[in-house]
């Protein structure tokens, strides 16, 4: 059993919102057939009830009726699809491929390619900024030839608006739309570059000290906290969004390589490819409690929460002669 420091390891009866003693149940299945190999990530289209997954592993982005839980499209002749965007607004499915180092962008019915956006190698993770309708793409820093920079794009007109330089490969992105804040963790070198989104500059650098390697973020708009989950060792770390400061921390897997919060629960869900969701309850003051771990498959790394559904999606790999399925877990919020 892992170790959690004491002083954030309270129990459940001193924390906030403890509905349910099980923060996660499997709520159902979706088995995709011929699928193979890892996700990466995942995005949401509400309105028209459709789930995309980025199967990196596939070379595809498979398009998933929720209605009926089955393939709807598949989006094939990809390299490494890594971050997703849906932008219902427009209908636009946005694309950042790893290896092919492009983002493009598909829409229509089928979702067929509209435009590309030439970047540098391993194009990742991307947030949204609905307000200036910009959307931030972490890529690059494998060498010199290829420096690591966040890619600001109008998505209007498809155009290149801005290509910020960071130290190391930016990996999570996240979004603070009252401050106008994007938030970037920069992995390789144990920082979060805050970028201005009025000014597309980056404002800010906040040094981690408790723990290096920090892949995923996650942000309570409320309490103004900004969630950071790194490898080395397995932490997840609580900043103050103003300053930077960690306030807080809890001990988690080592492969963490997604977080989401739930802010109907306020609840944390931190996904690693060690094959389990460490879930942390988040009291009044700030405070992270450890909840139940669910144990789901190793390689199974990346999910989504979809606050509107009370939902998690988890994939996981196809592998070993097993197709790859997506597993739906509930919050049992009410």
């Amino acid at each position: 059993m892992r170790a959690f420091p004491l002083i954030f390891f309270l129990g459940c009866s001193l924390a906030a919102n403890c509905q349910s003693s099980t923060p996660l149940s499997l709520a159902r299945t979706i088995p995709l057939p011929g699928v193979s190999g890892k996700f990466d990530h995942f995005a949401i289209d509400l309105t028209g009830q459709r789930l995309f997954a980025a199967a990196t592993g596939n070379h595809s982005v498979e398009v998933i009726d929720l209605k009926t839980d089955k393939v709807q499209q598949d989006i094939a002749g990809l390299g490494k699809p890594h971050g997703l965007a849906w932008v219902g607004a427009t209908g636009s499915l946005y694309v950042a491929d790893g290896s092919l180092a492009e983002l493009r962008v598909y829409t229509g019915t089928p979702l067929a390619l509209s435009g590309k956006i030439k970047l540098s190698d391993d194009a990742d993770d991307m947030v949204y900024d609905a307000a200036d309708k910009m959307l931030y793409v972490g890529h690059g820093g494998s060498d010199a030839s290829n420096p690591a920079r966040i890619a600001v794009v109008d998505t209007e007109h498809f155009t290149l608006a801005a290509d910020l330089s960071v130290a190391t490969h930016p990996e999570a992105l996240e979004i603070d739309p009252q401050s106008r804040r994007v938030f970037a963790n920069i992995a390789d070198s144990s920082d979060v570059a805050v970028i201005g989104t009025e000014t597309r500059a980056i404002t800010a650098h906040w040094k981690l000290a408790k723990a290096a390697d920090n892949v995923p973020l996650a942000f309570d708009g409320e309490k103004q906290l900004l969630f950071v989950a790194c490898r080395m060792p397995g932490t997840l770390l609580a900043l103050d969004a103003s300053s930077g400061r960690e306030v807080g921390s809890a001990a988690s897997a080592r492969g963490a390589d997604d977080l989401f919060y739930d802010p109907a629960l306020d609840r944390l869900y931190l996904i690693s490819g060690e094959g389990e969701v460490d879930t942390y309850q988040l009291d009044a003051a700030g405070v992270l409690h450890p909840l139940e771990v669910i144990h789901t498959a190793a390689g199974a790394k990346t999910a989504l929460f979809v606050p509107a559904q009370n939902l998690l999606y988890v994939g996981m790999p196809g592998v070993d002669g097993h197709a790859a399925e997506i597993r739906a877990y509930s919050t049992n919020a009410h």
